[in-house]
C-alpha cells in the first residue's frame, strides 16, 4: 500500500465507524442509554481536547471552561428556540419550519461556538501579562460572572433554567428519523480532533507551544506571545461553546447550576488523566471518564468528592497522566505506517517528549 493510499486510511476508517454506530442506534441495537454516554463521550472529547490547547500545549492554567461551555449552550439554544420551536417563551411562534433544523441545527451550535470565542476575547486580552495562578483566578471569577448572570436574565429562565431543545432534535428526526444528537456529536468531536491535530502541527502551533517552554525566548526569537495566547484561549474557548450546544440539545433543559465550576473540574480532570500536550490522551481520558463518572452515579452527591480527589491525586503521584506529552503513533510505532504520518512531524514530536 503507497503513502498516498494510507492517508486516506484514518478518514475512511472515521466515516465508516460513524456509519455503522449511526445504523446500529437506528435499529436499536444501541439503545438510547448507550446513545446517551456515546454522545457524552464525544462532548467530553471537544471539552477535554479543547481545554489541553491552553493547560496542555501553551502552558498555563484555565480553570473556566465551564463557563465558555454556559455561553454556547444558551446561545445555540436559544437560536435553535427562536428558529424553530413554536410556543417557545422569546418569540412564541418559529420563524422557520421544523424540518430546516436538519441544516439550521449545526449552523447555531457553531454561533454558540463564536459567542463563547467573544466572551474569551474579553476575558483574554486583560489577561496578557497574567500567568498560572492569575490567569487561573480570572477564569474562575469569569465562569462565576457568565452563571450569575444568567441566573438573573428572566428570558433564558434566569435559575429555573432553559427548556426545549428537545423539539429541535424532533425536527430533524421528522426528516430523517435516525439519532442526530449521537451523529452531530460524533461529527463535532472528529472536526475538533483533527482541527485541533492541524493548528498544533502547524508554524502557529509551534508558537503556541514555544509559550510553555519559555515565554521570554520565544518573544527574542521574534514569536508574539501575545497573539500565541490570544489564538489558544478563543480556539479553546470556540470549541468549549460547541461542546455546550451539543450538551443543552442533549438534556434537553440547562440551568446556569450546569455549568458551574464543578463542570470546568471535570474538564480539569479529563485534562491532566489523559495527560498535558496530548492529544492521544484528551481522547482516551475522555472515555475513561465518561465510564467511571456513569460508575459512580450510584454514589449521588459523593462523586463530587470522589472527582476533585481524583484531580489532587494525580497531579501529586502521577501528574504527567495516561499519555503524558506522548501521541498514540509514539507509544505504538507501527501506528505511524498504518496513518502514513509525516516523518518530520514525528521526529519534532519525539524531540519535544524528549525535552520535557
Amino acid at each position: 500500500m503507497t503513502n498516498k493510499q494510507r492517508k486516506y486510511i484514518f478518514p475512511v476508517m472515521t466515516v465508516v465507524s460513524i456509519v455503522i454506530i449511526t445504523v446500529l442506534a437506528k435499529l436499536d441495537l444501541i439503545n438510547n442509554y448507550f446513545q446517551t454516554i456515546l454522545t457524552t463521550i464525544c462532548i467530553n472529547i471537544i471539552m477535554s481536547a479543547s481545554l489541553n490547547i491552553v493547560n496542555g500545549y501553551m502552558g498555563e492554567f484555565s480553570c473556566g471552561h465551564g463557563g465558555f461551555m454556559a455561553v454556547g449552550a444558551y446561545v445555540s439554544s436559544v437560536l435553535g428556540l427562536i428558529l424553530f420551536k413554536d410556543g417557545n417563551a422569546i418569540t412564541g411562534t418559529g420563524l422557520l419550519p421544523e424540518g430546516l433544523a436538519l441544516i439550521g441545527f449545526p449552523i447555531c451550535i457553531i454561533i454558540g461556538g463564536l459567542a463563547s470565542m467573544l466572551v474569551s476575547l474579553i476575558v483574554a486580552i486583560p489577561s496578557f501579562k497574567t500567568r498560572d495562578d492569575y490567569l487561573a483566578i480570572i477564569t474562575v471569577a469569569a465562569n462565576f460572572i457568565i452563571t450569575t448572570a444568567l441566573n438573573n436574565i428572566p428570558i433564558v429562565g434566569a435559575s429555573r433554567g432553559l427548556m426545549g431543545m428537545r423539539s429541535v432534535m424532533n425536527g430533524m428526526a421528522d426528516v430523517i428519523d435516525i439519532p442526530w444528537i449521537l451523529v452531530w456529536g460524533m461529527i463535532f468531536a472528529v472536526v475538533a480532533v483533527v482541527s485541533i491535530h492541524f493548528l498544533m502541527s502547524s508554524t502557529l502551533g509551534k508558537g503556541i507551544s514555544a509559550v510553555r517552554y519559555d515565554e521570554i525566548s520565544a518573544e527574542i526569537m521574534s514569536v508574539n506571545t501575545n497573539n500565541m495566547k490570544l489564538i489558544a484561549f478563543t480556539f479553546s474557548s470556540f470549541l468549549a461553546g460547541i461542546a455546550g450546544g451539543l450538551f443543552a440539545h442533549l438534556l434537553g433543559f440547562i440551568n446556569p447550576a450546569s455549568f458551574g465550576i464543578m463542570k470546568s473540574t471535570e474538564s480539569l480532570v479529563m485534562v491532566y488523566l489523559g495527560g498535558m500536550g496530548s492529544l492521544s490522551g484528551s481522547v482516551l481520558s475522555a472515555v475513561v471518564f465518561t465510564i467511571l463518572l456513569e460508575l459512580l452515579r450510584p454514589a449521588q452527591i459523593l462523586k463530587w468528592v470522589i472527582i476533585p480527589l481524583i484531580l489532587i491525586l494525580i497531579m501529586e503521584f502521577h501528574p504527567e497522566g495516561i499519555m503524558g506529552t506522548k501521541e498514540l503513533t509514539q507509544v505504538f510505532p507501527k501506528l505511524r505506517k498504518l496513518f502514513a504520518q509525516n516523518s518530520n512531524h514525528v521526529r519534532r514530536q519525539q524531540k519535544e517528549a524528549a525535552s520535557v
